[in-house]
Formats: structure tokens, C-alpha cells, sequence
């Protein structure tokens, strides 16, 4: 009876998220550990101005992660809320991905990537309202430079800016070259900013390596990381489960659903491939694609018709996220 009342429309659910999250990370939060950056991480341009703020303390990073997280989860809840694409009015969306990010223990602490997922959401809200509107000329350009505000604080942002100019062709009504050129415009204007203000404070040359340094700096925190292996495949599996659950809804969902799951599709896909492509994507890009999985695993969790299956499935990601608290030290010790 757990996930039947979760995943109803009341607002219990959205209280639930920060304490969720406050008992996923309170072990993080009792023995806080900054995180291992490699060099020029923590250095990107608008990351570098907050982190000057936290970085002598390991516990104020951890409490700006948990709260970054907290504002995703209802971030995440206002983008399902104003396009319903998970046509059942639920509250689940925010709590899942509390329990999903919670899962990733790594990750509890402060990282760009939290910034930059903000500005993700951002970027997919105003993305959305291009829904068969005839040359969006405004709305395309706003995604493209919240996408860069957002790369500026995590620069492997760069790689879902093809996802988006495809969710502009799915979206818009008429879709011309105008788009094409407009998005990419709007994304690199934030880092032309940027640029010519390193540059007349002399720091042109340290920002341009800095950059470099965040696009071929080798890193995988993956490697001998078995907890986070299972956590990932458990993950795999869910996001399998939803996507056929999604294909069996599919004649059944109104137009604008199919169009943007199917645009999370393509997110989901071009942040996987940032793994492959890009070799100084590691663990952290999962609170990127968690985006798009938790949406479908609140769908899936929603619509599924067997009660007895759905309940039991949800306590069983739930006692792999608990566990997840608790494995690391059992495998590093």
C-alpha cells in the first residue's frame, strides 16, 4: 500500500522529499567528504564563483548538494505538473527522483552537475511550450541559452545540445534552418560573455584550459565500483520495464505525451552517449540521465495495473537504495 498512496496527487508527497532525502544522505551528511575533482572541474566559470563559498567545509558542500537535490526533485514535479505528460495527476515524479539521486552515494555532495541539471529543467520547461507553434524562433533561442548558462557551470552539457535542436523538430509545428542556427546561438552566447570577460581581466588564456580540462581529462569513477555497477543495472533494468510499459501505452496517450517522452528519449540517449564519447564523463552524468529515467519510471510505476507487482518492485528499489548507503563501506573496507 506504499506506492498507492505515493502516487497519488497529494501534497504529502512533496513534503516526503526532503525527508526522504535528508535519511538518503544522512550518512554523507554525518561523515561529509568533498568530492574528488579532478583538475579544472571545480574551476568551470559560474561553478567556480559558488564553490569559493563552500569549499573549506566538506559539510557545506554536502547540505548545497542535498538541497540542489531537493529544488531538482520539485523542479521536476513543476515540469510534469504544467505539461502532464504523465496524464494521471501524481505527485510521484519528485519523490522518485529523491529515491533515484539517493541511490548514488557518490554523489552526495556538491558537484556542477547539479547546477547544470538545473538549468536542464530549465532548458526542457521552456523547451515544451514550442509545442506546435509555428516558428519559435524566442523559445528556441532561450533553450539554447539556458543550456549554455548551465554549461558553464558543467560543461558536458555540450553534449545534449543535439538532443534538444532534435526536440525542436519533434516539437514545432514548422521547423525551418532558423532553428538550427538560432539554438546554437543562444547556447554559445553565455560562454562569449564569459569569454570577454576573462579576457579583459587577463584570464582569457587559464579559462580557454580550464575548458580544455573538462573535455579530455580521462576519468572513470565506474572502474571496481561494484555497488554503483548494480545501482546502475537495477536502474538499466527499471528504465527497461517503463519503456515497454510506454510502448504498450503509446496509441493510447494524447499527441503532446508521446512527443515529449519521446524528446526525453533523445536526452536519455545523447547523455549515454557522453559516456562513450566523451572521456571525461563519469558517474556524475547518471544525476543528467536520471532525469529522463525517473520520469519514466514514475510512469511505469503509475500505470501499472498489477498492484501486488507494482508494490513490491517499489520496495524493492527502495531497499537497493538503503542498501546503496551502507555498500560502499562494506566493499571498501
Amino acid at each position: 500500500m506504499i506506492l498507492k498512496r505515493l502516487k497519488s496527487n497529494s501534497s504529502v508527497s512533496l513534503i516526503l522529499v526532503p525527508i526522504v532525502s535528508l535519511v538518503l544522505w544522512v550518512k554523507s551528511i554525518q561523515q561529509p567528504l568533498a568530492y574528488d575533482f579532478y583538475p579544472g572541474e571545480q574551476e568551470n566559470v559560474l561553478f567556480a564563483l559558488f564553490f569559493q563559498l563552500v569549499k573549506n567545509s566538506d559539510l557545506a558542500q554536502v547540505v548545497s548538494g542535498i538541497l540542489l537535490a531537493v529544488a531538482l526533485a520539485y523542479l521536476m514535479q513543476l515540469v510534469n505538473d504544467r505539461y502532464m505528460f504523465i496524464r494521471i495527476k501524481s505527485k510521484l515524479p519528485a519523490l522518485s527522483f529523491a529515491i533515484v539521486i539517493g541511490g548514488i552515494v557518490p554523489m552526495h555532495t556538491l558537484h556542477p552537475v547539479y547546477f547544470g541539471a538545473v538549468f536542464v529543467l530549465l532548458a526542457v520547461y521552456r523547451l515544451f511550450s514550442a509545442f506546435e507553434i509555428k516558428r519559435p524562433y524566442s523559445l528556441v533561442f532561450d533553450v539554447g541559452f539556458l543550456l549554455g548558462i548551465g554549461a558553464l557551470f558543467y560543461l558536458n552539457l555540450l553534449v545534449l545540445l543535439p538532443a534538444f535542436m532534435i526536440g525542436i523538430v519533434i516539437l514545432g509545428r514548422e521547423t525551418g534552418w532558423r532553428e538550427f542556427v538560432i539554438m546554437p546561438m543562444g547556447f554559445f552566447l553565455p560562454f562569449i560573455f564569459a569569454l570577454s570577460f576573462m579576457a579583459l581581466n587577463n584570464q582569457l588564456l587559464e579559462t580557454i584550459a580550464i575548458f580544455q580540462e573538462n573535455i579530455i581529462t580521462p576519468v572513470n569513477h565506474f572502474q571496481s565500483n561494484i555497488p554503483l555497477q548494480v545501482y546502475v543495472v537495477t536502474l538499466v533494468l527499471l528504465t527497461i520495464a517503463g519503456s515497454v510499459g510506454m510502448f504498450k501505452q503509446y496509441d493510447t496517450k494524447k499527441i503532446s505525451s508521446r512527443k515529449y517522452f519521446t524528446v526525453f528519449f533523445w536526452i536519455f540517449i545523447f547523455s549515454l552517449a557522453s559516456f562513450v564519447f566523451m572521456p571525461v564523463t563519469s558517474h556524475e552524468m547518471l544525476v543528467i540521465t536520471a532525469i529522463p529515467v525517473t520520469y519514466l519510471i514514475a510512469n511505469f510505476f503509475v500505470f501499472m495495473k498489477s498492484r501486488f507487482w507494482s508494490e513490491l518492485l517499489f520496495i524493492l528499489l527502495l531497499l537497493i537504495v538503503v542498501s546503496m548507503q551502507f555498500s560502499f563501506d562494506i566493499f571498501n573496507g
